[in-house]
């Protein structure tokens, strides 16, 4: 029996997106410094005449020590900062654009070594900290729960991993019907995640805006009470506007149109003109509120 085939051609958006992005990984590693006790959770079950299986005790051997917690807690800020700088791509993945990768990789480099000083500094104490253990844990001190400190090393970790977007020309001998079935599959679910990266544009862009709205109010016209605005927040403004030059994804004309209008309301204007001057701060604010009132349908970029 002879199968007709066909090519199965590479969806344009992808050639885009290969060209123009690349796919982040972050993998940061903490110990989490808990123990499963088997004995004392069998004295509580026994004591609450529970079944065995009914619960487990798990110990917090190091107490919330502050010096394990701030790794934790930045270990979540790091996260946090892959997500703003990041648009979500799969579970594992974000796309971030190409232009944008050496900030990012200069800022990933401040991150891993902030990450790299707390974790010596909690290293540098860990030993101390172990003996401490012995008085706060009471009786539910056990030595063989903490590893050697160099065992706790290991347990930590951090790594970025960069690769390109997916580049194979998708060309299969397969027949006509698994063909046309894998290709639309496949470019619905590429369209759906191009969608929601432009509706996450839109939203940075909108809260953005807002931001420099509220920082360009008076709050008291008579006592000319100004609210404080950063420089920062004008240049992340001015990035913004000149990565979504080259990173319109869905091509939206309105996202064009918002970050030209923003571009051109920003140009020459600094955080100290604004705050010296009220027919500044209030000229940028009416071209920042104007350009936000034509986002009242964002979504249908």
């Amino acid at each position: 029996m002879t199968t007709n085939t066909i090519e199965l051609a590479q969806p344009n958006h992808i050639i885009s997106l290969s060209t123009s992005a690349v796919l982040i990984a972050l993998d940061v590693n903490v110990w989490s410094a808990t123990k499963q006790d088997r004995e004392i959770s069998d004295e509580v079950t026994t004591a609450k005449k529970a079944d065995k299986n009914a619960g487990r005790f798990v110990k917090n051997i190091l107490n919330n020590n502050p010096k394990h917690k701030a790794i934790v807690n930045y270990r979540q800020a790091m996260y946090n900062w892959r997500k703003r700088r990041t648009y979500r791509w799969n579970k594992s993945q974000d796309l971030l654009p190409c232009m944008d990768l050496p900030a990012f990789k200069q800022e990933w480099a401040e991150h891993e070594q902030e990450f790299h000083i707390l974790l010596e500094d909690f290293l540098t104490d860990y030993d101390h900290i172990v003996s401490n253990m012995a008085f706060s844990q009471g009786d539910m001190f056990n030595r063989d729960d903490y590893p050697h400190k160099d065992d706790v090393r290991r347990k930590f970790g951090c790594q970025l991993f960069v690769s390109e977007v997916p580049m194979s020309d998708f060309r299969c001998s397969i027949a006509n019907d698994l063909a046309e079935d894998l290709h639309s599959t496949y470019k619905k679910q590429t369209e759906e995640i191009i969608q929601v990266i432009g509706e996450q544009q839109a939203e940075r862009m909108i809260a953005l805006m807002k931001s420099i709205s509220e920082c360009c109010e008076i709050e008291d016209k008579d006592s000319k009470k100004r609210k404080k605005i950063y420089g920062a927040t004008l240049e992340k403004a001015q990035s913004m506007c000149e990565l979504f030059k080259t990173f319109n994804l869905t091509n939206s004309p309105l996202l064009e149109e918002a970050r030209h209008d923003l571009e051109r309301a920003l140009k020459g204007i600094d955080a100290q003109s604004i705050r010296d001057s009220d027919y500044t701060r209030e000229c940028v604010k009416k071209d920042v509120d104007s350009i936000l009132s034509k986002f009242g349908a964002f979504k249908c970029i």
